[in-house]
C-alpha cells in the first residue's frame, strides 16, 4: 500500500491550455507514436525501440491551415483495462477529457494485434483517425492492406505513414483537419464493438476475447498476405538471441564487446583531454598571478573548483560519448527487450520485473538515468525494489576506477591488447556478481520490506530495425551524455572547493584532511582498506569520478588533487601506501557496493517523493559493502 502511494498515476498536460482543436495521440508501445507526434509538432521527443519508452504524457503545439492544434501524446499501451499505470493514465485521459480527435496509430506490420487496442478507444471517443504506421516495412514484408474497406469496417477515416520518412504526415493533418473542423464526419456506426463499457475492468476482461475476435473478423475482410507470416517474422534471429541455450550467452559476449570498445576507445581522449586541461590550468595560473588574485582564491578556484572539474570531464566524457550511443545503437535495433526476455525468469524468481533487466542496463550508463527509467514498471512495489537496487550496477563515473585497479593488479598495467581484453572479461565477470547481487537483494525485499502485488509482463518483441546511426549517435550524445555531464559538473564544482578546503586548512602541524584520514584508518583497515581510502569515498559523494584523485591527493600529502600520468606510476604509489591484492579486492566491492552518489540520490527522491527510501537507497548497500569487505579481507588474510 505504502509503495502504490509513493508513484502516482497522472497525465501532466494541461488540456486546457489555449488551442483552437486539442488532439490526442493514442497506440501500442513501439508503434512509432511518438516519432508520429514529433512530425506534427516539430518536437524532439526521445523514442525507443522498446516498451513503456513515454510513460508520461506530453504536449506541443502546430499550427495547421491557420488553426493551433495542441496535441498530447499518451503513453504506449495494450489496452484499457488499467492493467499498468500507462494504461491507467491513457484510459483516463480519453474517457474524460475533452478532445476533437484522436489520433490511432498502429503497427501495419501488426494490424490484427492492434485492432483490439482500436476499437476499446472507439468505444471511448467518436471522433478519431486511424493512422497505420510503418506502411513501407508492411509493404516489404508482403502485408496488403484494403484501407477503404478498412475505413468502412471501423466508421473513422484512415491514413497510410512512414513517420520516419515523414511520408503521410501531410495527409495525416489534412484528413485530422477536416473532422476537427467538421468538414468529414466519422461514420455513424456503432462504436462499443463488443457491448461493454470499457471503463468497468472487469467486464472489460471478460470480453477481452470478444474483441479478438471482432478483430479477427475486420482482418480477414481488410488484410491479405504476399509471404507466409511465418517467414516475415524474425524467427531465424529470434531462435538464437532469444533462445534458452544461446540467449544469455549472446548477452554477455555484446556486452564484453560494449565494455572493451568503452575501455580501451576512452583511454586515449581522456589523456588527450587532461593534457588540454593542464595547459589551460598552467595558463590560467599565469593569468592569476598577472592580476594579482590572492592565494587563499586561486587554490580554491583553480586547485579545488577547476582541477575538480576538469577531472571529472576527462574521466566522465570519452566513455560516455563511447557507451551511451552504443547502447542506443542497441536499443534502437530492437534487442533490448529480447534481454528483458531472457531474464524475465530470473527476475520472477527473485519477486521482480523482467523489465529490471533495461533499467539495470541503463544504469551501467548512469545510475540517475537507471532509476528514472524505472518508470517502466507497472507495479509499485517493483518499481521501488528496482529503484532501491540500481546502484548496483557501477555506473560510468565507477568505471575508470574499477578498470584502473583492474589493469594494475589483475591485468598487468601496461595497457594492451592482452591487457585490455583481461581487463573486458574481468569487468564482465564483476557485471554478472552485481546481477546477482541485485537479483539476491531484490528476493530479499520482496518477500520483507516490499512484499506487494505482482505484475505481468507483457512485453512485445519489436521486429528488428536498422538503427539510423548519425541521428542515434547525435541523439545520445545531446540527450544521454552531455545531460549527465552536466549535472555531475554542478555537483563536482562545489565539491572541488570543499575538498581544497579541507586539504588546506590545519589545525596544529596537520590538515583537517589528514585528521579525518587519521580518525578513520583503524576502521578502513578493518575492512582491508584504509582511512585515505574510506574519505576519499565520502568526498566523492558529488561523483565517483573524483574518488582515485583524492586518495592520490592524501597519499601524496598534496594541497590539490592530483592525476597519475600512468598505471605503473599509480601502482607504484599506492603500493608504497600498503596497497596490496586483499586492498584492491575490497577497494573493488566497496566502489561497488557504497552510497549512489549525489546526482542519483537526488533523482531516487524525485522519483519515489520519499526521503525515507532514499536514504535506504544510500545506507542499504553502504552497509552490505562493509559486511563483504570485512568478510572477504579476514578470509584472504588466512591464505595470503
Amino acid at each position: 500500500m505504502f509503495a502504490r502511494d509513493l508513484f502516482r498515476s497522472s497525465c501532466s498536460v494541461n488540456v486546457q491550455e489555449s488551442a483552437d482543436f486539442k488532439v490526442a495521440l493514442a497506440g501500442n508501445p513501439n508503434v512509432g507514436k511518438s516519432t508520429i507526434f514529433n512530425a506534427l509538432t516539430g518536437l524532439k521527443q526521445h523514442t525507443g525501440n522498446w516498451t513503456g519508452k513515454t510513460v508520461e504524457c506530453s504536449s506541443g503545439k502546430a499550427v495547421i491551415k491557420d488553426k493551433c492544434y495542441l496535441f498530447t501524446d499518451l503513453p504506449g499501451t495494450y489496452s484499457m483495462n488499467d492493467f499498468s499505470e500507462e494504461e491507467e493514465v491513457t484510459r483516463n485521459f480519453l474517457a474524460t477529457e475533452k478532445i476533437d480527435c484522436v489520433i490511432i496509430v498502429v503497427d501495419s506490420n501488426i494490424i490484427e494485434r492492434n485492432l483490439s487496442f482500436v476499437l476499446e478507444v472507439l468505444s471511448l471517443q467518436k471522433e478519431a483517425v486511424l493512422c497505420l504506421n510503418l506502411c513501407d516495412e508492411a509493404e516489404k514484408n508482403g502485408v496488403n492492406i484494403d484501407v477503404d474497406e478498412l475505413s468502412l469496417n471501423l466508421g473513422i477515416p484512415v491514413v497510410c505513414t512512414c513517420a520516419t520518412k515523414k511520408s503521410g504526415i501531410n495527409e495525416l493533418k489534412n484528413v485530422l483537419g477536416k473532422i476537427c473542423l467538421g468538414e468529414t464526419k466519422c461514420f455513424r456506426v456503432e462504436r462499443n464493438f463488443t457491448g461493454i463499457d470499457v471503463l468497468d475492468k472487469e467486464k472489460h476482461k471478460l470480453n477481452s476475447e470478444m474483441l479478438a475476435k471482432k478483430s479477427k473478423e475486420i482482418c480477414e475482410k481488410t488484410v491479405s498476405y504476399n509471404t507466409d507470416p511465418k517467414k516475415r517474422d524474425n524467427c531465424s534471429l529470434d531462435k538464437i538471441l532469444t533462445s534458452k541455450a544461446l540467449g544469455i550467452p549472446v548477452m554477455l559476449v555484446l556486452f564484453a564487446a560494449l565494455f572493451w570498445i568503452t575501455a580501451v576507445g576512452a583511454n586515449y581522449p581522456s589523456e588527450w583531454l587532461s593534457i588540454l586541461f593542464n595547459y589551460i590550468k598552467d595558463e590560467l595560473y599565469i593569468l592569476f598571478e598577472m592580476i594579482a588574485v590572492p592565494h587563499f582564491l586561486t587554490g580554491i578556484l583553480i586547485d579545488g573548483v577547476y582541477t575538480t572539474l576538469t577531472w571529472v570531464v576527462s574521466v566522465m566524457l570519452p566513455p560516455m560519448a563511447i557507451f551511451f550511443p552504443l547502447f542506443s545503437l542497441i536499443e534502437d535495433s530492437g534487442y533490448l527487450p529480447r534481454i528483458a526476455f531472457n531474464l524475465d525468469k530470473f527476475f520472477a524468481r527473485c519477486g521482480a520485473h523482467g523489465k529490471q533487466s533495461l533499467t539495470m542496463a541503463m544504469g551501467i550508463g548512469c545510475n540517475a538515468c537507471g532509476v528514472t527509467g524505472c518508470r517502466i514498471i507497472e507495479s509499485p512495489s517493483e518499481r521501488l525494489i528496482a529503484v532501491v537496487t540500481n546502484n548496483f550496477m557501477p555506473c560510468n563515473g565507477r568505471f575508470p576506477t574499477l578498470i584502473a585497479i583492474i589493469m594494475m593488479f589483475f591485468a598487468g598495467s601496461a595497457f594492451g591488447l592482452i591487457a585490455s581484453f583481461k581487463v573486458a572479461v574481468i569487468l564482465l565477470c564483476i557485471i554478472v556478481g552485481c546481477v546477482l547481487v541485485t537479483l539476491g537483494v531484490s528476493k530479499l525485499l520482496s518477500v520483507t520490506l516490499l512484499k506487494g502485488q505482482k505484475s505481468g509482463f507483457a512485453l512485445e518483441l519489436p521486429p528488428y530495425r536498422k538503427p539510423q546511426i548519425l541521428k542515434t549517435v547525435i541523439r545520445s550524445l545531446l540527450d544521454r551524455t552531455i545531460f549527465v555531464l552536466g549535472r555531475a559538473v554542478i555537483v563536482a564544482a562545489p565539491a572541488g572547493a570543499i575538498i581544497w578546503l579541507t586539504a588546506n586548512i590545519y589545525v596544529g602541524d596537520s590538515s583537517v584532511l589528514s585528521y579525518c584520514t587519521n580518525f578513520l584508518d583503524p576502521f578502513g583497515r578493518m575492512i582491508g582498506l584504509d582511512g585515505v581510502i574510506v574519505m576519499a569515498f565520502i568526498l566523492g559523494f558529488p561523483a565517483n569520478e573524483i574518488v582515485v584523485p583524492i586518495i592520490i591527493m592524501s597519499y601524496m600529502s598534496s594541497t590539490t588533487m592530483m592525476e597519475y600520468s600512468s598505471y605503473e606510476q599509480l601502482l607504484e604509489l599506492l603500493s608504497a601506501n600498503g596497497w596490496t591484492v586483499i586492498t584492491a579486492v575490497c577497494m573493488i566491492i566497496m566502489c561497488i557496493m557504497h552510497f549512489p552518489c549525489s546526482t542519483s540520490c537526488l533523482t531516487i527522491k524525485k522519483e519515489t517523493a520519499s526521503i525515507k527510501w532514499t536514504i535506504f537507497s544510500a545506507v542499504m548497500p553502504t552497509v552490505m559493502g562493509i559486511i563483504l569487505c570485512f568478510i572477504v579481507s579476514n578470509i584472504m588474510k588466512i591464505f595470503i
